[in-house]
């Protein structure tokens, strides 16, 4: 088992069952995109930067590929622990769209029973770019569809993030390309 799963997987459930926000409820508290269109939106999304948690932490080259099989949610995560050279790690979460919430709130799961809140709070109009939030606020992810983004996206992005209250001191960027990679 990668250590991407299996750290995700004993962590996640550590983390619900120890109350993470997220885990069990239901409430965004936060402003979410308005009618996210859901064959638009799949596809590949790099992650340009986050705020990482423990199975992120670290990774280089990561990105996403979503898809809606038969109405569900499809999410194949994918990195490079720490190099470029180093085999692709991955991890599937599976599940479903919230109803009533315009397609911006899913839930998703590693494993049954828990499932963990992705918040679509703002997709850019020609769905190149988009910001992905969590319950509480304690992470965040600017995703496009381009491996690289210029720095003026990039600060307008996090400043939408600061308007929604996320502490952007937080986010780190994710090397695309080795050259990104700081000694």
């Amino acid at each position: 088992m990668s250590r991407i799963r299996g750290s995700l997987l004993g962590a996640v459930l550590v983390l619900c069952l120890a109350g993470l926000p997220g885990c069990a409820t239901f409430g965004t508290q936060q402003a979410l995109a308005p009618d996210v269109d859901l064959s638009r939106y799949a596809g590949r999304w790099y992650i340009i930067a986050n705020i990482p948690y423990f199975a992120e932490r670290g990774m280089v080259g990561s990105y996403f590929d979503v898809s809606f099989p038969d109405g569900k949610v499809h999410d194949v995560y994918e990195g490079h622990d720490g190099s470029f050279s180093a085999p692709l790690s991955r991890f599937v979460m599976r599940g479903y769209v919230v109803p009533g919430t315009g397609n911006a709130y899913w839930r998703e799961s590693p494993f049954w029973p828990v499932y963990l809140s992705y918040l679509i709070l703002y997709v850019s109009p020609d769905y190149r770019t988009a910001l992905v939030g969590y319950p509480g606020r304690g992470y965040g992810w600017v995703l496009s569809r381009q491996p690289q983004m210029d720095e003026a996206t990039y600060q307008a992005l996090l400043a939408r993030f600061a308007a929604a209250g996320y502490d952007v001191s937080q986010f780190r960027r994710v090397p695309q390309v080795p050259d990104q990679i700081k000694p």
